[in-house]
Formats: structure tokens, sequence, C-alpha cells
């Protein structure tokens, strides 16, 4: 278990000289706050009751409307990397099941992470590039008599089936790297294209994929085509233009669906910048009706560009699926940073997923591959042994992970720049608020809902989650 903090940084103060507080009280808000200057990382404030009163006539009034609904959520999470699999399985028993316990339920302090990205084959964040079928220079397997999950069995398969144990609703999206080299028209991991004569044979590798995972006791929710399809630089990767990824989809819906399989199909998987990517598969009648939507990075473009896609395809959903935070890290920095793009940026934006990358990482920064692998990339957690240190991607998604859980659905909020903020109506009964304070300055604000208001202060650069039951 964290220690607990201690912080008076934040004032929450009710009634003012202007009214008096009404007899009639709800039951209390449940608040966390998250304040990097004061070294606050989502700690538990004491909970106040909301309460009809005057407003602070100068300070802004952030409105909720429970019953006005948006997309629902299907989670929030990280990418179980290859070396994240790695560095758990490296603690001891007792220390890793603590750790999975917090990071994948809701009790006590525990942050409930609910959605999980793993790699299909390697990732650049494995420590060598590797498919499930790999085979000697000039050899194939189009039967694809040496499947096998490989590499995989020795970490991410163990530290899944423990954290379904842990947590049995988690989602997880699988997204491949690359083809087995033998299929791609540069017969290397890294870079090059599908060959359109083994579009049946990699359709086929992807629902075996999905079939052996299930054979694991590892549902898989949903597939990503290919990750960042139009940046052949990483190893692994491969480079697959729109066209190419409508033509594949129209061989994997069927494959799919003649296994009977509920596994959605998500396109595009790369960054906001080419929303006219999925929007020209979206255009293809005969691709469309095989895909479920289309998953959004941001290391270009912005997060905006996100709801003219939806608007011009509403019946297809929005899953934001990657972004990273560098090392070392800079909580004063990154966290109002991804809670500002992503936690708000992305929800107000149609998402029904936020998975930051990744989630475990070493001090040493590894693995990574050769030729591209990311050097740099931060985990939400650094494991040096038994030993755990959270970074800004564990308080992002804590931030919503911890309430807003599957099922819910984003309600309305006015929001500006100043106060960006998203709201959300849960399962069980609650309205979920996200604040974060975007100026230089303290801020104060009131909070309505149901015509009871809450008056509260932010100090410049700190988010706070409140949860009010309905």
């Amino acid at each position: 278990m964290r220690p607990v903090l201690r912080s008076t940084l934040m004032t929450v103060a009710f009634g003012c000289a202007m009214g008096t507080l009404s007899a009639q009280k709800d039951r209390p808000v449940a608040i966390w706050l998250t304040d990097p200057a004061h070294s606050v990382f989502f700690q538990r404030q004491p909970e106040l009751p909301m309460a009809r009163q005057d407003l602070v006539a100068s300070d802004p009034v952030i409105t909720l409307d429970e019953k006005k609904t948006f997309q629902h959520v299907d989670g929030f999470g990280w990418a179980l990397t290859g070396g994240s699999a790695q560095h758990l399985m490296k603690m001891s028993p007792a220390a890793r099941n603590a750790l999975l316990r917090e990071l994948f339920t809701t009790d006590s302090n525990h942050i409930g992470g609910s959605y999980l990205r793993v790699s299909i084959g390697a990732s650049d964040l494995n420590d060598h590039a590797f498919s499930y079928d790999d085979l000697p220079a000039g050899k194939t397997d189009t039967p694809l008599a040496h499947f096998d999950l490989g590499p995989d069995k020795n970490d991410v398969i163990p530290i899944l089936q423990q954290i379904i144990a842990i947590n049995p609703e988690i989602k997880i999206l699988g997204s491949p790297w690359s083809a087995p080299a033998w299929m791609k028209n540069n017969h290397d991991t890294r870079g090059g294209s599908l060959l359109p004569q083994y579009y049946r044979t990699y359709a086929n590798y992807l629902v075996k994929y999905i079939l052996t995972m299930q054979q694991q006791g590892i549902g898989i929710n949903a597939i990503t085509v290919q990750n960042e399809p139009l940046h052949p630089g990483n190893n692994p990767s491969m480079y697959m233009p729109a066209v190419a990824e409508a033509a594949f989809v129209k061989v994997l819906g069927p494959a799919i669906e003649q296994e009977r399989l509920d596994t959605k199909i998500i396109v595009y998987d790369h960054n906001a910048d080419r929303p006219d990517y999925p929007d020209s598969i979206y255009r293809d009648a005969e691709a469309a009706k095989w895909v479920d939507g289309a998953a959004f990075h941001l290391y270009g473009g912005k997060i905006e560009a996100l709801t003219p896609l939806h608007d011009s395809f509403p019946d297809k959903n929005l899953y934001f699926t990657e972004q990273w935070v560098g090392a070392p890290g800079d909580p004063a920095r990154d966290i109002p940073e991804n809670i500002d793009k992503l936690i708000v940026g992305a929800m107000r934006n149609w998402c029904k997923t936020v998975i930051e990358w990744n989630l475990t990482s070493n001090p040493q920064l590894e693995p990574h591959t050769d030729r591209g692998g990311c050097d740099r990339c931060l985990g939400a957690v650094t494991l040096d042994g038994d030993v755990v240190k959270r970074n800004p991607a564990y308080y992002i998604i804590a931030h919503a992970a911890k309430y807003v859980r599957p099922g819910s659905a984003r309600i309305v909020s006015n929001s500006d720049e100043q106060l960006p903020n998203v709201a959300f109506r849960t399962p069980t009964g609650q309205a979920v608020l996200i604040v974060l304070n975007n100026t230089k300055d303290t801020k104060g604000f009131s909070i309505e809902l149901k015509g009871k208001r809450l008056h509260t202060t932010l100090n410049s650069g700190a988010v706070a989650t409140y949860v009010f039951q309905l």
C-alpha cells in the first residue's frame, strides 16, 4: 500500500456571505486530488456534502446534466507489452499480486484499470522482434502448421491470466506490429507491406491468435488491423495504406465470422492528423460492414479531429489506444497535459477508451528492439525487482478508471480552456466529474448538479475527480 499523503492545498468551502446553507443535503461527495506542484498524487480528500446555496459571483460554474448522454465507456488502462510482462514476472509472487490488485481492482486505494492493449507478436518494447510463425529465409507456411504463441507463453500469457483472475471483466485489445516476415514484400520484421497473395493466410493467422488465446482463458474483445500503418520505420512495423487495409478487412471480416467470434475489428490505429484514413474505409461499403470503428494516437494532429469523423459516421465507434510519457517523466507537465488531451479531450471527442503506453518499465527503460525500438518510453510504473515507482501514466489513468467504470456514459458538462472537464454517469448511479485547472493561478469554481452546488478550488495544474450520488 502506498503511503497516504497529507495536503491542505485544496480548499473546499460551502456557502458564502451572499447565501445560507439549506437544511437539505445530499450524500457526501468523494474527492480525489492530484496536485503535482505540491507532491500530492491521487490522494483522497475529506468527503463533503452538496447543498443548495448561492454562487460565488466571480467564479465559473460547471453544470452537469445526467439526463443527456453521449458514448458509453469501454475502459481505461495501459499497454501490457512483452517488456512490461517480463518486469512483472521478475517480481516475487506476493509483490506482483499486490501490484496487480492495486492496478486492476477498485477497493481501498486501488485504481481500477479496466482495459489492456497487447501486441499480437512482438512490439518494439520486446527484447527482439518475433511473430507467431517465424520461419527460415525462403520458407512459407500457408497452413500455419508452425503457429505458436512462442515467447508470450513465458510472460504475457501468465500475466494476463493473473490479471483476469483478479478482474474477470477486463477487456483486451490486440494489435499487430507486423505480419510474419515471410508474408511481406521485404521479408523483414521492419517495414515492408503484406503481400496480397497472403491476405487469406494472414487473416487466418489473426483468427488463430484469437482462438489460441481463448484456449488460454483470455478473451480478445477487439483487434486493430495494424499498429501505426503509416509508420514503417519501427521494429517491428508494416506499411498498410488505407486502400490495402480496406482490402484486407474484406478478407478478415468473413474469417472472424466463420469462426463465430465476437471480436471487433478496429481500423487505422494511428495519429489524429489522418482521419481521412478511416473515413475512406468507411466509404467502402464492403469493408465498412465488418468494421466496428477506428483507433487513434496523438503523436500528430489534434484530438478534436475525431468529432467530425464521428459526426460523419455516428454508427462507428472511436477508441484512443496509445500515448506515451517520455522518460524521465515530469508530473507537473505530463499529468495536466494528458488529462487535458486524453481523459478530457479523447472522451469529449467520442472515444470509448483511453490507453497509455505502457504499463511497466525498468530503470534502464529496457527491453526494446533494435532498429527503431523506443528507448525513452516510461511505464505507468517503474519496477526494480519488487520496488515500485508510480509515474505520470499511473495517475492519469487513475483519475478516470477508479470511478468511471465500463458501461458508464459521458454526460453533459460545460467546459472551457481554463477548466477542461468531462463528466459521466456510472452504472451504479453515480455522477463523476474530472476537472483540471489549466491556468497559472489558483482557480475557484462551482459544480452544479440537480439544483445543488458545491464550491471548490484547485491550484494551478491540479486535477480532481469528484464523485456524486445521483
